[in-house]
Protein backbone atom coordinates (compact mmCIF):
# COMPACT_ATOMS: atom_id res chain seq x y z
CA UNK A 1 0.00 0.00 0.00
CA UNK A 2 1.00 3.44 -0.47
CA UNK A 3 1.26 5.53 2.99
CA UNK A 4 1.20 9.70 2.31
CA UNK A 5 3.73 10.55 5.28
CA UNK A 6 3.96 14.83 6.42
CA UNK A 7 5.52 15.99 9.37
CA UNK A 8 6.38 19.36 10.63
CA UNK A 9 8.97 19.20 13.65
CA UNK A 10 9.33 22.70 15.46
CA UNK A 11 13.45 22.77 14.97
CA UNK A 12 14.45 26.12 17.21
CA UNK A 13 15.98 23.89 19.56
CA UNK A 14 19.25 21.75 18.74
CA UNK A 15 17.23 18.66 20.29
CA UNK A 16 14.03 19.45 17.91
CA UNK A 17 16.77 19.71 15.03
CA UNK A 18 18.12 16.41 15.69
CA UNK A 19 14.32 14.85 15.70
CA UNK A 20 13.75 16.48 12.19
CA UNK A 21 16.98 14.43 11.25
CA UNK A 22 15.84 11.43 13.24
CA UNK A 23 12.20 11.31 11.34
CA UNK A 24 13.53 11.96 7.26
CA UNK A 25 16.20 9.17 8.15
CA UNK A 26 13.17 6.99 9.29
CA UNK A 27 11.23 7.82 6.25
CA UNK A 28 13.81 7.78 3.63
CA UNK A 29 14.70 3.91 4.84
CA UNK A 30 10.98 3.60 3.69
CA UNK A 31 9.89 5.78 0.68
CA UNK A 32 10.84 8.52 -1.30
CA UNK A 33 10.89 12.73 -0.67
CA UNK A 34 8.72 14.24 -2.49
CA UNK A 35 8.41 17.46 -1.25
CA UNK A 36 10.45 18.62 2.22
CA UNK A 37 8.73 17.27 5.09
CA UNK A 38 6.54 15.05 2.53
CA UNK A 39 7.38 11.33 2.05
CA UNK A 40 5.68 8.69 -0.10
CA UNK A 41 6.59 5.10 0.85
CA UNK A 42 5.34 1.70 -0.94
CA UNK A 43 5.05 -0.64 2.01
CA UNK A 44 2.80 -3.55 4.24
CA UNK A 45 0.65 -3.35 6.74
CA UNK A 46 3.22 -4.50 9.15
CA UNK A 47 5.70 -2.08 7.96
CA UNK A 48 3.42 0.67 7.84
CA UNK A 49 3.11 -0.08 11.88
CA UNK A 50 6.57 -0.07 12.40
CA UNK A 51 7.11 2.96 11.00
CA UNK A 52 3.93 4.56 12.76
CA UNK A 53 5.43 3.04 15.92
CA UNK A 54 9.08 4.36 15.18
CA UNK A 55 8.15 8.45 14.31
CA UNK A 56 5.87 8.40 17.13
CA UNK A 57 8.36 7.38 19.74
CA UNK A 58 11.04 10.21 17.69
CA UNK A 59 8.65 13.02 17.77
CA UNK A 60 7.71 14.95 20.67
CA UNK A 61 3.41 14.90 20.87
CA UNK A 62 3.89 18.88 22.44
CA UNK A 63 5.90 20.66 19.96
CA UNK A 64 5.46 17.99 16.61
CA UNK A 65 2.90 16.34 14.27
CA UNK A 66 2.83 13.38 12.29
CA UNK A 67 0.28 12.80 9.84
CA UNK A 68 -0.18 9.62 7.71
CA UNK A 69 -2.63 8.96 4.45
CA UNK A 70 -3.23 5.65 3.47
CA UNK A 71 -3.75 5.52 -0.30
CA UNK A 72 -4.36 1.84 -0.12
CA UNK A 73 -2.83 -0.34 -3.13
CA UNK A 74 -4.60 1.13 -6.15
CA UNK A 75 -2.94 4.42 -5.33
CA UNK A 76 -2.03 5.12 -9.15
CA UNK A 77 -5.85 6.83 -9.99
CA UNK A 78 -6.08 8.70 -6.00
CA UNK A 79 -2.36 11.41 -7.07
CA UNK A 80 -2.18 13.76 -9.92
CA UNK A 81 1.01 15.88 -10.06
CA UNK A 82 1.90 19.67 -11.73
CA UNK A 83 4.91 21.40 -11.72
CA UNK A 84 8.46 21.25 -12.15
CA UNK A 85 9.36 18.10 -10.22
CA UNK A 86 9.07 15.01 -11.69
CA UNK A 87 6.89 12.57 -10.70
CA UNK A 88 8.23 8.93 -9.94
CA UNK A 89 6.72 5.26 -10.05
CA UNK A 90 6.82 3.92 -6.60
CA UNK A 91 7.16 0.11 -7.80
CA UNK A 92 9.32 1.29 -10.69
CA UNK A 93 12.91 0.46 -11.03
CA UNK A 94 15.86 1.53 -8.44
CA UNK A 95 18.68 3.00 -9.68
CA UNK A 96 21.72 3.72 -7.23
Amino acid sequence: MLVLITYDVNTETAAGKKRLRKIAKQCVNYGQRVQNSVFECLVDAAQYRLLQHTLCEIMDPGLDSLRFYSLGDRYEKKIEHFGCKPSYAPEGPLIL
